[in-house]
């Protein structure tokens, strides 16, 4: 399960370096106006200032998503506590966007409001987001879509629980392997493993949950992930 995890954030690495170019790039032109203001006769130290503040505002954004990778990545796990699957989702925004851009994807986010607590490990859950992000990254890749996307819905359930979609617009699932894809080792891709999704299917299971596929309309792929509540219904 870590060696999958690992391996999810190693191969959203060209997301992680386009984030991080972001505030490097802002570093360095804050530090240029420093440079070029402290080099005239009559320099204004208010704009130095706050060209400073900028700097550490970008290299704190920089350090926060290292961070959060490093949340993602490590060994040890954390209990589960109670959890807004919004804010747990979010963590995730600029990591998927980035990405999404990598892959010439369009990638939206539609979150419900008010949704019920759900108690969770959650670096594993936002395992089980990107692994399916990843997937439909990857599978847009393959297809021939002219404007790729990928939507990640959250929503509650009639029963009170909550409901994370991640689809595409892509190829979908073909008809022949609807039923093995949850299965150890079943993979359409020459370099996979096929272990992504039964490894997030069981990390699923182990919240008391479920994930399951369903086709999207009018093309591509859903994968549903069922999370119960800490609510009482």
């Amino acid at each position: 399960m870590h060696a999958s995890r690992l391996a999810t954030v190693g191969a959203m690495a060209s997301g992680v370096a386009h984030e991080l170019n972001q505030p490097l790039a802002a570093i360095a032109t804050y530090a240029h106006a420093c440079d070029r203001l402290l080099s005239l006769p009559n320099p204004e130290i208010g704009e130095v200032q706050a060209a400073l503040r900028e700097i550490s505002a970008q290299a704190l954004r920089a350090g926060d998503i290292i961070q959060k990778l490093r949340n993602l990545a490590r060994v040890e796990e954390s209990p589960r506590a109670p959890a807004d699957i919004n804010a747990v989702i979010t963590e995730l925004s600029d990591l998927i966007r980035s990405n999404a851009q990598a892959h010439g994807v369009r990638y939206r986010q539609e979150l419900a409001p008010n949704l019920p607590t759900i108690n969770i490990e959650r670096a594993q859950i936002q395992q089980v987001v990107l692994n399916l992000v990843r997937n439909a990254l990857e599978a847009l890749a393959l297809g021939r879509v002219d404007a790729r996307e990928l939507v990640v819905r959250t929503r509650a359930t009639p029963s009170a629980d909550v409901e994370v979609s991640i689809c595409d617009n892509g190829p979908g699932v073909d008809e022949q392997l609807r039923y093995r894809i949850f299965d150890p080792f079943c993979s359409t891709k020459p370099a996979a493993t096929g272990l992504g999704l039964p490894i997030s299917r069981t990390i699923v299971q182990t919240h008391g949950g479920a994930l399951d596929y369903r086709p999207n309309q009018p093309t591509g792929a859903c994968f549903v992930v069922h999370l119960p509540s800490t609510w009482p219904n």
